[in-house]
């Protein structure tokens, strides 16, 4: 999956406009993208759960899978989908920072090893400084270089540079004798690492808990006008999420060929992925203390790159809701929202 933010997706979402003013309807739309933690959407799709969940509250669901991961978020924020798998990072970058209401229905994972920064040869994360990083520009792996960094106590003006890099070159320029250092996402991290003994996982998401989530984001007046919406997405995602908590080899296995695994393949993905199969701790992620904390650094880092929304003033231009009624950033532009009223019915079991 292309976790990646890019301004000139930004500008034309805000440019094809806001969706359609919300009401009472039946049928709905969401859309997905392929990475371990969004591969449920497919099979869902495909294996009739959804069908069954959906019937249940008497309306439809469509699942529909988009290959480019930024134009499944334009798509949602211009208005063609009710909801988008997307990272909270890029939730408050495009549909947010550009106007659109967004609620955070289900907290599906955090990337915990997923995503990396692989040093050629031996050192750590400090042995950055003065050398050029391959990554794709403003980008979730932007921001994991960031916050290595800072764990170091070094900034990208230490660096050589940056290099953008589509993630479909990584492993190519990886091998290039004049690249010195890479950060992506998996499955190009497994490879990289299984290939080449020089590469040196020396930071990974794994160091920054929580940070990195994987979301089920939905139009906040759609499912405040059909809560009926909402607990169907999270009725059919949790029965999932028993199944493969379970271990079921036959739904897992059908999950790695759509993503273009194996079985062995997708559970090594699952294993640098902490999934939220209980929902339960969902929950605890929507309501920890330290949420707060790595959104108003998220927005930081947006702003910084220029691209919390067009033209926005400061780090503070979003306002992002919590559970517990707190708000980081602007309280009268509040378009980002962690709400964890269904998960919290899955997991009383009302639903």
């Amino acid at each position: 999956m292309l976790k990646t933010t890019i301004l000139s997706a930004t500008i034309l979402a805000a440019a094809l406009g806001a969706p359609a003013s919300a009401a009472e309807k039946a049928d709905f739309k969401i859309a997905w993208s392929i990475y371990v933690g969004w591969m449920p959407w497919g099979y869902l799709s495909d294996s009739g759960i959804m069908d069954k969940w959906a019937e249940k509250y008497g309306i439809s669901v469509e699942i529909v899978q988009i290959n480019d991961y930024v134009e499944s978020i334009n798509q949602y924020t211009a208005g063609a989908f009710d909801g988008v798998s997307a990272t909270n990072m890029d939730t408050l970058s495009i549909p947010a920072g550009g106007g659109v209401d967004t609620t955070a229905l289900i907290i599906g994972d955090y990337s915990n090893g997923n995503d990396a920064v692989i040093l050629k040869g031996e050192g750590t994360i400090a042995d950055l400084a003065g050398k050029p990083v391959n990554l794709v520009e403003l980008s979730v792996s932007h921001y994991l270089l960031a916050r290595g960094l800072d764990s170091a106590g070094l900034a990208e003006a230490d660096l050589d540079g940056v290099v953008n890099t589509s993630d479909a070159d990584m492993i190519a320029a990886f091998a290039a004798p004049e690249v010195e250092a890479v950060v992506t996402w998996n499955p190009l991290v497994s490879e990289i690492l299984a290939s080449d003994p020089e590469a040196n996982n020396v930071f990974d998401s794994s160091q920054i808990p929580g940070e990195i989530l994987d979301l089920m984001v939905v139009n906040t007046e759609t499912l405040a006008d059909n809560p009926d919406f909402g607990k169907a997405l999270a009725g059919a995602w949790y029965e999932l999420m028993g199944l493969m908590a379970s271990g079921d080899e036959e739904v897992l296995s059908a999950m790695a060929e759509a993503s273009g695994t194996d079985l062995a393949g997708y559970k090594a993905q699952l294993a640098a992925t902490e999934m939220f199969y209980d929902p339960a701790a969902a929950v605890a992620q929507a309501e920890a203390e330290d949420l707060p904390d790595t959104m108003t650094n998220v927005a930081t880092f947006l702003f910084e790159k220029g691209i919390l929304g067009v033209g926005a003033p400061s780090a503070d231009f979003v306002g992002i809701a919590y559970p517990d009624g707190a708000v980081t950033g602007n309280t009268d532009n509040v378009k980002f929202r962690f709400d964890a009223t269904y998960m919290q019915m899955a997991a009383d079991g009302a639903l």
